[in-house]
């Protein structure tokens, strides 16, 4: 892998380590300030929906400011929204940098996805981006050992902490990262194509199912430590299975770059990677026990650590020259749809049908992502990407060796 790449999982991973502060907004705002259960679901929505505009805005921001003055403005802003919620005194207060980290919480995603998407050929991105992945993974492992450290001393340290990261892995990114361009491309603007992601089909498609997916997997968060409690069991244990998921993500990146699995076309990763999730599902739905959770969420984070790893450099494979940033930034609204619908979807299905439906619908919902790929995605995959003009991660396109790394791909 290129420098770049690396120093952007190292990066990554220092933020991802102080990244356990917002589980804990709505006990804070309930233990200080004394808020029901409703405004803290409200708070988190409100936080949830305030990330869709920032990761559009991330988008555009690259192509505007440069990608690595749009990640240090990310981080920094996150920094001090961050504190801005432990020093606040009145809950009007909290709520308002609540919104204004929603607001800054995603400007990094969409310029660092496009780095990698840049810094590497369309051979090695399902590699690259699984080493995001993994590094998010190692960092959410640490955070929770250091949110179970700081949080029996004061839940506000929790956010001094995530905004020490944030600022920390700013300083990191100003310092190593290649400076952008002085001009960044008046001229290289006037003369590109615009860049209209939604106008693309192929695009929607992805778009349809990562909302899905994400909306499973936030499901997972939400509901997860509720149904321990309904089975006898520890709710905290939950971190425990989070963790299981976490080690297994780092585990499953030599097993990417099987040749077998890296010889599938996308969708048919992509729908293996969701056949997976819907096994790991149906074992939430059957279990009683912590060992059975726990193998449930290996299966699970197998299918995950397949789907993020593909459906990245699905997106970037469908961008034209210089629209990569656009196009995660659009795909990765995603993210903010799931993360404002989840606790609600999760605690309804959970209160009026029960464990076993909840986690059974979410299995089906996984299993019809997996047709989808192959009925819906491939299709249009293919008429976006003729397989003679896309890369060995396209539909139909055939990859007979593997890509080649060190100085041979550099050569």
């Amino acid at each position: 892998m290129p420098r770049t790449v690396w120093l952007l999982v190292a990066a990554r991973a220092i933020n991802r380590l102080g990244a356990f502060s917002l589980p804990f907004l709505t006990v804070l705002i309930s233990t200080d300030f004394g808020a029901g259960a409703l405004t803290g679901g409200l708070l988190a929505g409100a936080f949830g929906l305030a990330t869709i505009p920032s990761r559009l805005l991330g988008g555009r921001l690259a192509g505007r400011l440069g990608r690595r003055r749009t990640i240090v403005l990310g981080l920094t802003g996150c920094g001090l929204a961050q504190l801005g919620i432990a020093a606040a005194g009145s809950l009007p207060a909290v709520a308002a940098w609540a919104v204004l980290l929603g607001l800054f919480f995603e400007l990094y995603e969409p310029p660092s996805q496009g780095m990698i998407a840049d810094a590497v050929g369309p051979a090695d991105r399902v590699r690259a981006y699984g080493l995001l992945n993994a590094a998010l993974a190692v960092g959410g492992t640490g955070a929770g050992l250091l949110a179970a450290l700081l949080g029996r001393w004061d839940l506000r340290w929790l956010f001094v902490a995530d905004a020490l990261t944030c600022l920390l892995c700013a300083l990191t990114v100003q310092l190593t990262l290649p400076p952008d361009p002085r001009r960044p491309a008046a001229r290289q603007r006037a003369t590109a194509a615009p860049v209209h992601p939604w106008r693309d089909r192929a695009l929607w498609a992805v778009f349809l199912c990562g909302t899905a997916f994400a909306l499973v997997a936030m499901q997972v968060v939400t509901a997860l430590p509720l149904t321990l409690e309904r089975y006898g069991l520890r709710p905290a244990d939950a971190g425990l299975l989070f963790t299981v998921s976490a080690l297994t993500v780092v585990a499953a990146q030599p097993l990417l770059r099987l040749r077998r699995l890296a010889a599938l076309p996308a969708p048919a990763a992509l729908a293996l990677g969701h056949a997976l999730l819907a096994v790991g599902l149906t074992g939430y739905a059957t279990s009683r026990t912590l060992p059975a959770f726990a193998a449930a969420s290996v299966v699970w984070a197998l299918g995950e650590a397949v789907v993020l790893a593909r459906v990245l450099s699905v997106v970037a494979d469908l961008a034209p020259p210089g629209g990569a940033d656009r196009y995660l930034a659009a795909y990765g609204t995603s993210w903010g749809i799931a993360t404002a619908a989840a606790p609600v979807t999760a605690t309804q299905l959970l209160e009026r049908l029960g464990a076993v439906a909840l986690w059974s619908t979410a299995a089906a919902l996984c299993l019809t992502l997996a047709a989808a790929q192959l009925l819906v995605v491939k299709p249009l995959l293919c008429r976006a990407r003729p397989p003679h003009e896309a890369g060995p991660d396209a539909p139909g396109a055939s990859r007979p060796e593997p890509a080649p790394t060190g100085a041979a791909a550099r050569e």
